[in-house]
């Protein structure tokens, strides 16, 4: 099913100019909810509590895979410069799963389901631009507003599924979560949320389009096209359970790769 006459809840994707197609996307429908610290024993940045509004829009049901990504770079045939770097190989960095060099480059056997890791917000901006230039459809990293909306997914407690972390809810720090993968996992690894995206909690941080700032005022709901500094969030396989809250926050500058940033994808829907 493609992106026209689309209804929430519904999956679709897009065909690229090559016949092939893009990544799943769900329709996410307006609403409005209270963003930030509800439960309480967060940290200072996610104050204060506030109500937003977001639009209707759609957002990957998974987060950017390592074939999804290398499949990119092979058709740009580019991977960034020194000033605005895009990812690192297994070669640059051990965590990564990706191979080879410009024009050639693959995924490790085994990995290719998994979340490109190891890039960065360049990076994730440049798969947003190849992926709108071959759709004509306007692809982009979500806000931050868009993000945690779309992870509480209607709730106000600490995850979707509840204020206890449980057991083998998401991929985040085994001490702690109780779930069977040492690093990233593959998507879609636990049960989705009710909006039907899959790991808002856990497996890597997805980069956002907004600018950090120490408290909100506004530009969580802003997507900007420079930064010293963007949020991060979702928390990531070596992180416990604080940190994969649906509330919590982190940063980094546009330039950092890291074997625990990843990113989704959201499409702006004008009907």
């Amino acid at each position: 099913m493609f992106s026209n006459n689309l209804v929430t809840g519904k999956v679709f994707r897009d065909r690229l100019r090559s016949g092939s197609l893009g990544p799943k996307m769900v329709v996410i429908p307006a609403g409005s909810f209270r963003m930030g610290d509800i439960q309480g024993g967060g940290n200072s940045d996610e104050k204060p509590v506030h109500r937003v509004s977001v639009r209707k829009f759609a957002m990957g049901k998974f987060e950017v895979t390592n074939a999804q990504f290398v499949k990119f770079l092979n058709a740009i045939k580019r991977r960034g410069n020194d000033s605005k770097p895009w990812f690192e190989t297994k070669a640059e960095d051990s965590y990564s799963h990706i191979t080879g060099s410009v024009g050639n480059f693959q995924v490790e056997r085994a990995y290719e389901n998994h979340p490109v890791i190891e890039v960065s917000w360049y990076g994730a901006t440049a798969y947003t631009k190849w992926l709108s230039n071959q759709t004509g459809k306007k692809y982009h990293l979500p806000t931050e507003a868009e993000w945690e909306y779309a992870a509480r997914a209607g709730t106000e407690t600490k995850y979707w599924w509840g204020n206890d972390i449980g057991t083998n809810k998401a991929n985040c720090s085994n001490y702690s979560c109780g779930d069977s993968f040492e690093y990233t996992s593959p998507v879609g690894s636990f049960s989705a949320n009710k909006f039907g995206l899959y790991d808002t909690s856990g497996n890597v941080w997805e980069w956002t389009c907004s600018e950090f700032t120490y408290k909100y005022n506004n530009d969580e709901k802003q997507c900007v096209t420079t930064a010293s500094s963007f949020v991060l969030r979702g928390g990531s396989w070596d992180n416990g359970p604080r940190y994969v809250r649906s509330a919590h926050r982190s940063r980094n500058t546009p330039t950092n790769r890291n074997g625990l940033y990843g990113f989704r994808l959201v499409m702006l829907l004008t009907f």
